[in-house]
């Protein structure tokens, strides 16, 4: 960012004494554990800008008094290009064909498309929305899933009730829920047994979202393929079954984490700004709320 002459920027990671007694904004390290927010007892912060989209955890140890936003509109883009290339990697083979580089080796083979599949996409917020526009260009058949069903100008999205009535329906299954108590562990054995043989799952939500265990049944079998840009645990351990298992493609929660990131911060940070020093309440609140109003 652009220093300001109304703006005086300082640099805290929230280790150690804080810099000033007092924030405007505070914008914590991206990827940081939320436990680091406990640096903030006895620092005034008018705002806490995060520069992720989920927030699971920071409720339990965000200090009292303290208003937090998250980065939604930052990592829709990146987000939504990792998972579709996950999803063309996955059905054409792409690792296969990395490996036979390797060695030299010519496989020939016909693999299955993108273009007809039927994809569900289980949550349907920004991540959920990007992924569904760049999925249509692509000519495939998006099924549609949110908290609770309504219709748009789009079409039917489906409730989460409905849930293991599509599940047999779709080839293709993308998981883009928030992790709460009621998505952690959202994809059990259940919901896997659900899914048609040959199916594949890609979660680009949360690793606890998704039953590790229940997921390595599936995959080593060969019924189901996964690609998984965040994992339970995270990182993977190096010896983790998973990371051996054929049809199984791991990233390491990379997800946001592309050339498009910054600029789309920058401008969270300038808008957050601008309302700020107009005396405006900020976007994106997520938690204390209720301390902005006050």
């Amino acid at each position: 960012m652009e220093p300001s002459a109304d703006v005086e920027f300082l640099v805290w990671d929230l280790t150690g004494p804080a810099p000033a007694d007092g924030f405007d904004l505070l914008v914590p390290p991206y990827m940081g554990r939320p436990d680091a927010l406990t640096a903030l007892d006895g620092v005034t912060v008018r705002l806490v800008q995060s520069q992720s989209i989920g927030y699971d955890g920071v409720a339990d140890v965000l200090p009292s008094g303290c208003v937090f936003a998250n980065a939604a509109g930052v990592h829709e883009t990146s987000t939504a290009e990792l998972a579709l290339g996950m999803m063309i990697a996955s059905q054409r083979g792409i690792p296969d064909f990395v490996r036979n580089q390797a060695s030299g080796t010519w496989g020939y083979g016909q693999r299955p498309s993108l273009a007809d599949r039927r994809v569900l996409l289980v949550g349907y917020g920004g991540v959920g929305k990007a992924i569904g526009a760049r999925l249509l260009s692509f000519e495939a058949l998006v099924m549609r899933m949110a908290s609770r069903e309504r219709d748009d100008e789009h079409g039917r999205i489906y409730g989460i009730d409905s849930l293991y009535e599509q599940l047999p329906l779709n080839e293709i299954v993308v998981v883009s829920v928030p992790l709460s108590e009621q998505t952690r562990g959202l994809v059990d054995a259940r919901f896997l047994e659900a899914m048609p043989d040959g199916a594949l799952l890609v979660n680009v939500a949360r690793g606890p979202v998704v039953d590790t265990d229940a997921l390595l049944r599936e995959t080593s079998s060969g019924r189901l393929r996964a690609a998984l840009d965040v994992t339970d645990p995270e990182p993977l351990p190096a010896d983790h079954p998973l990371w051996a298992v054929p049809g199984v493609l791991i990233t390491p929660h990379v997800g946001g984490a592309s050339s498009a990131m910054f600029p789309r911060m920058v401008r969270l940070i300038q808008k957050q700004i601008s309302l700020l020093m107009a005396g405006e309440e900020p976007v994106n609140v997520v938690l204390g709320r209720e301390s902005m109003a006050g």
